[in-house]
């Protein structure tokens, strides 16, 4: 058996930590990915997946995979500057620059690796990073490893991102990092206000919207779009594969010099056995989707409106959120903990978010909505939740 010489003091950080209410466990879920799921053997409708638009399981999706992996296999084999990128990969990727407006696209297995990537890739010791203080742990990860000099602001608070731009002002190198939607809130970045501070400081600007794409925008090209009217020139746009898009894995959409000094530099790219075709092809046919097939992201917005005004009439403390992202702010760790299992009694499976993934005193039921709930189902869940005192 192999145990560490710590080994004691683990296990008091684990008793700890679960009599903290702050104890986290893997769940076996029996099938496909969906708005029903059998989780722990149980049959439960299920409001706490990414799958944005119900893709995660469409016949297309699965078809263009099946295809795919007849010509290609399974596995790519390989690191995509080796002989991993493949035809599939190549589509993907011109295809996604049409979809973004940017220049250049490059992929990546995950968003946590595009994340690192876009950061350490491009920052380096003496560079200014200035991040929003509830980004993902995968931009505050990229921030650690690069060496910047770092920098945080209050969530969307633009006059310290500015003091902080200020702070920076002799630093040549500044890059401004920001969630396009925010995975724990679901509100959005103030886009606009971040592109002016940012041209008027000459600094670069990165958008994780890994939580906009496909869900709000024009066509679902995500927060970019939706600030459209208000934007002169683009962010670097990180986006992810695993939420509205129903697949696997991420790319970094910017201009040719950003992505060729990508390709050069940014480590998580150069050495990791590049995404399996296959799964190329299946996020081929859900770009296809998200684009022509918009009545998903009106029956999501509808949706959407339904949940708050219910919500807003029980009471709930929500928050200021039009994205398929609902949380309900609770407050006290185990209080969230036992309302999410008094709602998965009446077979609803929630997100019960504790920190340190959010600040202190603000857990919360993460509920997502997704295309392919029903108006009914979210009425069942209004009513499971004003049954269980949600409040």
């Amino acid at each position: 058996m192999s145990q560490l010489p710590w080994h004691q003091s683990l296990q008091q950080a684990l008793s700890q930590r679960r009599a903290d209410g702050l104890y986290r466990k893997t769940r076996l879920r029996d099938g496909a990915q969906g708005v029903h799921v059998n989780v722990d053997g149980r049959e439960l409708v299920s409001f706490c997946n990414n799958d944005y638009l119900g893709l995660a399981n469409h016949p297309a999706l699965i078809k263009a995979f099946q295809t795919a992996a007849d010509i290609e296999g399974v596995g790519s084999g390989a690191a995509h500057l080796l002989t991993g990128h493949s035809r599939f990969h190549q589509q993907l990727e011109e295809a996604l620059v049409a979809f973004t407006g940017q220049q250049r696209v490059m992929l990546f297995s995950t968003g946590y690796m595009a994340n690192l990537a876009v950061i350490d890739g491009l920052m380096s010791r003496g560079d200014a990073l200035i991040q929003d203080k509830l980004n993902h742990a995968s931009l505050l990860d990229g921030g650690r490893i690069s060496e910047a000099t770092q920098y945080r602001y209050p969530h969307n608070d633009m006059a310290l991102l500015h003091n902080r731009l200020h702070r920076a002002a002799n630093i040549e190198r500044k890059l401004i990092v920001s969630d396009g939607v925010f995975s724990m809130d679901g509100d959005l970045a103030p886009l606009p206000e971040i592109m002016a501070l940012a041209k008027q400081h000459r600094a670069g600007v990165v958008i994780d919207d890994a939580h906009g794409l496909g869900v709000i925008g024009h066509e679902g090209r995500g927060t970019l779009s939706y600030f459209a009217d208000e934007l002169e020139d683009k962010p670097i746009l990180v986006g992810t594969f695993g939420k509205a898009f129903g697949t696997a894995g991420a790319f970094i959409a910017a201009d040719e010099v950003v992505i060729e000094t990508l390709t050069q530099q940014a480590r998580s790219f150069i050495y990791t056995t590049a995404p399996p075709p296959a799964v190329a092809a299946a996020t081929l046919a859900a770009l296809d989707i998200i684009q022509n097939e918009t009545e998903r992201q009106q029956h999501l917005q509808s949706l959407i409106k339904q949940f708050r005004d219910g919500a807003t009439q029980l009471g709930l403390e929500l928050m200021p959120s039009f994205t398929a992202i609902q949380p309900i702010v609770i407050g006290d760790d185990k209080k969230a903990v036992a309302l999410g299992k008094a709602l998965e009694e009446k077979c609803f499976l929630v997100g019960v978010i504790r920190p340190p993934t959010v600040p202190k005193n603000t857990a919360r039921l993460r509920i997502t909505l997704s295309a392919a709930h029903t108006a009914e189902q979210v009425e069942q869940l209004l009513a499971a939740l004003e049954q269980c005192n949600v409040h």
